[in-house]
């Protein structure tokens, strides 16, 4: 699943460290895991997994959905994550997104951040069991029967 898709981790690992809001897309999940790492006296950081969407401007309008009292967004990085769920693991990058939450000192955050981790690790293996059963895909080529 991992494929040759090249990866600068160190980049990656910088734009963690400076975001505001991280959205990480899963193409063939068609989901994202969005980390607002804003907070205010009320609210802690936001882990949430959300539908893919078709454009940053329509990110930046459900954050805002979601979040409406707090300041507009100075920066957020959008990441297409083409390898499996895992390799962020492997790589490294998730642990830098929970130390980050974990850095903040709100450990509800870091828990739903684990669970978030679960639960694109179960999406990702339906979509996979999908796939081969070829269940919502159609063969490219047409049968001679």
């Amino acid at each position: 699943m991992d494929g040759d898709f090249r990866i600068n981790v160190e980049e990656v690992i910088r734009n963690i460290e400076t975001a505001q809001v991280l959205s990480i897309f899963f193409p063939i999940l068609r989901k994202s895991i969005v980390i607002d790492y804003r907070t205010t006296l009320e609210d802690a950081p936001l882990v949430k997994i959300l539908p893919m969407v078709n454009s940053i401007e329509e990110r930046l309008r459900s954050i805002r959905r979601l979040r409406p009292h707090l300041l507009p967004l100075e920066n957020i990085t959008v990441l297409p994550w083409l390898r499996s769920v895992d390799s962020l693991v492997r790589l490294g990058v998730w642990d830098r997104i929970v130390q980050r939450l974990v850095d903040s000192g709100y450990k509800d955050t870091v828990k739903s951040c684990i669970q978030a981790l679960q639960d694109l690790r179960l999406l990702e293996r339906e979509e996979m069991t999908a796939v081969v059963k070829g269940d919502n895909y159609r063969t490219i080529w047409h049968s001679r029967i």
